[in-house]
C-alpha cells in the first residue's frame, strides 16, 4: 500500500524550516544559554560576530519557529483529514501522535538537549485539534486574536521581570530575590561570571552531570515555555490550518501573487524588526533590553516576516523542477530525523561527552558548522528515501503512534515510479 500523497511545496517549505532553526539553535548548542539572545554573553562581539547575531535578529530569530509551527498546524489538519478519508478517528490518531510525540520530546530534553520544543509542540498540539473542524477565517481570526493575547501575556512577564531586576538591585535585597535575577539573567542575557563558569564547566563536563541537571529542571522549561509562547505557538498552528486550505501552502497561488505578498509582508515587518534591532545596540545591549526586543517586540513581525519569507520560497518551490528542489523536499519528509540528529550531532560536537567545544568557537566560525550541516541533509535525505519510505525516526514515530511497525522497505514499483 503507498503512502498517502505529499504535498511537495510543504515539504520543500519544512526542510527550509528545519534547515533555518539551526541558524538560532547553533548558539544555543555552542555558547552559553545568554548568548542565544544576547551577544555579549558569548561568541564574541567582533564586528563580524555581531553582524551575523544581528542578521539572525532580523531574518532568522522566531520566523523559522514561526515558519515550522505554520506547518505543524497545516499538517495537523492533513493528519486528522486523511485518517477520516480512510475510515480511522482524526481525533484519536492525532492524539496518539501527539502522545508519542511528546515522548520523544521529553527524551530528547532530558538526555540530549534542554533546548527541545518537540514536547511544547505536543502539548500546543493537542490543544489546537478541536480548531480543526473550523473554517479557514475563523481559524484565521482566532489565530490573530491569540498573537494579541500573547502580546499581553508577554508584557506581563516582561513587567514581573522588570521587577525582579529592581528589588534583586536594592540594598539589602535577600538572596532569593538575587538569586532568581541572577538565573534568569544567565538564561537570557549576560550572566555573572560564576554562574557562566559553571555552565561551561558542566557542559564541557561528564554526560551523568548534563542529564542531572536537566533532570533537575525537568518541568521548569517547558511550564515556561507553554505559559509564556503557548497562545503564540497555538496562533502560528491555527495561522497554518488556514494556510493550507487557502492554497497558499500547497503551491496553488501564482508566482506574481507570491511574490507580490513576499513585497508587503517585508515592507510591513523588516522596517521595524531593523528597529527593534537598533535598539538593542544604542542600549548596550542590556539585558532586559535585548530580550524584550527578541520576545514581546518581535510578536506583531514574526508571523509577518514569516508569511514573507515563506511566500519568497514558494514562489521559487512552485516554480520547474531542480536538483536542489528535490533534495530540499527530502530533507523536509525527514525533518524530524534531521531535528534529533543535528542535535545528537551539536551536543557531540560542543559537549563534553563528544567533543567539548562548548564556548571554544565564535559566533562567526560557528556558521561553517551550520552550513555543513545543511549539506549532510541535503546528502542523506535523498539517499534514504530511495529506499525507505520514512525518515527513520518518521519511521518510529508512526509505528509506535499506531502500535504496530509500518512498512518501511519502498517496494519496486514505487522505486520505478519515482
Amino acid at each position: 500500500m503507498n503512502p498517502s500523497p505529499r504535498h511537495a511545496t510543504i515539504d520543500g517549505l519544512r526542510g527550509l524550516a528545519v534547515m533555518g532553526i539551526l541558524l538560532m539553535n547553533i548558539a544555543g548548542f555552542a555558547l552559553p544559554s545568554g548568548a542565544y539572545f544576547n551577544p555579549l554573553a558569548g561568541g564574541g562581539t567582533g564586528p563580524a560576530d555581531l553582524a551575523v547575531w544581528a542578521a539572525g535578529f532580523v531574518l532568522v530569530d522566531g520566523k523559522m519557529r514561526a515558519l515550522f509551527s505554520i506547518l505543524f498546524g497545516a499538517s495537523t489538519l492533513i493528519v486528522v483529514e486523511r485518517a477520516e478519508a480512510a475510515g480511522r478517528s482524526g481525533p484519536r490518531t492525532h492524539g496518539l501522535r501527539m502522545a508519542t510525540l511528546a515522548l520523544f520530546g521529553a527524551a530528547h530534553l532530558l538526555f540530549v538537549w534542554p533546548g527541545d520544543i518537540l514536547l511544547h509542540y505536543a502539548l500546543v498540539g493537542l490543544i489546537a485539534l478541536p480548531f480543526v473542524a473550523l473554517e479557514s477565517r475563523q481559524q484565521l481570526r482566532i489565530g490573530v486574536m491569540l498573537l494579541l493575547i500573547q502580546l499581553v501575556i508577554g508584557a506581563a512577564f516582561l513587567g514581573s521581570f522588570v521587577a525582579l531586576r529592581h528589588a534583586a538591585q536594592l540594598p539589602g535585597a535577600d538572596a532569593a530575590t538575587v538569586s532568581a535575577w541572577r538565573d534568569f539573567a544567565a538564561g537570557v542575557g549576560v550572566g555573572a561570571p560564576q554562574d557562566v563558569a559553571r555552565e561551561i564547566a558542566r557542559l564541557r563536563g561528564p554526560w551523568s552531570g548534563i542529564v542531572a541537571d536537566n533532570l533537575s529542571h525537568a518541568l521548569d522549561g517547558p511550564l515556561f515555555l507553554l505559559a509564556f509562547d503557548g497562545p503564540e505557538t497555538l496562533g502560528f498552528m491555527l495561522i497554518g490550518m488556514a494556510a493550507l486550505r487557502s492554497g497558499f501552502l500547497t503551491g496553488q497561488w501564482t508566482r506574481g501573487r507570491y511574490l507580490k505578498a513576499a513585497a508587503i509582508g517585508f515592507a510591513i515587518g523588516l522596517p521595524p524588526t531593523v528597529a527593534l534591532c537598533w535598539w538593542c545596540f544604542q542600549s548596550g545591549f542590556d539585558t532586559l533590553t535585548t530580550f524584550a526586543a527578541a520576545t514581546e517586540g518581535g510578536i506583531p513581525f514574526r508571523p509577518i516576516l514569516a508569511l514573507a519569507e515563506a511566500s519568497l520560497a514558494l514562489a521559487w518551490l512552485a516554480g520547474g523542477e531542480s536538483g536542489l528542489k528535490a533534495r530540499l523536499r527530502a530533507a523536509g519528509r525527514m525533518a524530524f530525523s534531521n531535528y534529533l540528529g543535528t542535535s545528537l550531532a551539536m551536543t557531540f560536537l560542543f559537549y563534553g561527552w563528544g567533543l567539548g567545544l562548548f564556548d571554544r568557537l565564535g559566533r562567526l566560525a560557528l556558521y561553517p558548522v551550520v552550513a555543513l550541516v545543511w549539506l549532510s541533509m541535503l546528502l542523506w535525505s535523498p539517499a534514504w528515501l530511495a529506499r525507505y519510505r520514512y525518515g527513520p525516526l518518521e519511521w518510529a514515530w508512526r509505528s509506535l503512534a499506531r502500535g504496530k511497525a509500518q512498512p518501511m522497505r519502498r517496494t519496486d514499483i514505487e522505486i520505478v515510479s519515482q
